[in-house]
């Protein structure tokens, strides 16, 4: 097994050469997947290697919860467990729910998407890095033969770790705003697919952010690999997202100035700068 240090170092050492052959070898042999599944390595953002039950315990903090410990380190970890527990001896429901939500974050490239993974990094949380091909089918096969194991790519969504907490009554003033910005950036960008929210992230420095569903985003990954000729356009940018961040200068200047000259180049500038 990979509990023996030893072991572990020298497996690592020749995983980056074997692993398309292990992954190749988990798609086309079901009994070999199974008898792998542990012994898959991923690579975090911070280049240490994981198993898969690994990268299930990261990430489990609620944010909320993060953001009471974030002070102490040691103490974050006793707080999430002793929550957990409690959840599962009071509702056994629950934790079948909980069970269910496991969600494994992945960046493709950290380059093109090295705005997500600061933004990752700066909230504590860990994704792995999966730059190759064969990932995408490897990633949907872990699925379909893992109950309750999900694969999302860092950009799919914005959680609740990277949102500054609002009243209530504040959230409901920005999703007025956000269908009036809606309509702005829309007419700016000729784009009428697009959905624009408006969030007030904790980093202030982040003006905008781009998602796109994991939906759509492996349905056109697919197209692309299948689709030979066909026109992409026709998908469009469906499930793509434009979140506003509320705390930067250059989104409260458009809120202001809405038909301010220089808030269609404003809203060009927002969008552009992240494709």
């Amino acid at each position: 097994g990979l509990g023996d240090v030893y072991k572990r170092q020298e497996y690592e050492k020749y995983w980056d050469d074997i692993s398309p052959f292990v992954k190749y070898g988990c798609l086309k042999d079901d009994k070999f997947c199974e008898k792998m599944t542990d012994y898959i390595l991923f690579k975090n953002l911070d280049g240490k290697y994981m198993t898969l039950p690994d990268c299930l315990e990261v990430n489990k903090v609620d944010p909320d919860e993060a953001e009471n410990t974030a002070v102490d380190e040691n103490g974050e970890k006793v707080e999430a467990e002793v929550v957990e527990e409690e959840a599962s001896s009071e509702e056994g429901e629950n934790s079948e729910e909980e069970k269910k939500e496991k969600t494994i974050y992945y960046a493709t490239d950290l380059k093109v998407q090295s705005q997500y993974v600061n933004m990752f990094k700066q909230a504590k949380m860990d994704a792995v890095v999966l730059p190759d091909q064969i990932d995408q089918p490897f990633i949907n096969q872990l699925e379909m033969k893992n109950e309750g194991i999900k694969f999302q790519r860092i950009d799919a969504d914005l959680t609740d770790t990277f949102k500054a907490k609002t009243s209530k009554k504040a959230q409901e003033e920005l999703e007025a705003q956000s269908e009036e910005i809606q309509k702005l950036v829309r007419k700016a960008l000729k784009n009428e697919k697009l959905t624009v929210k408006l969030e007030k992230l904790k980093n202030k420095k982040v003006s905008s952010v781009l998602t796109i569903s994991e939906e759509s985003r492996r349905m056109q990954d697919m197209m692309k690999m299948y689709g030979g000729g066909m026109d992409m356009s026709m998908f469009g940018a469906e499930g793509e997202t434009l979140v506003l961040n509320a705390n930067h200068p250059l989104v409260t200047y458009i809120t202001e100035h809405e038909d301010d000259a220089n808030t269609k180049m404003i809203c060009e500038q927002l969008y552009l700068s992240l494709i």
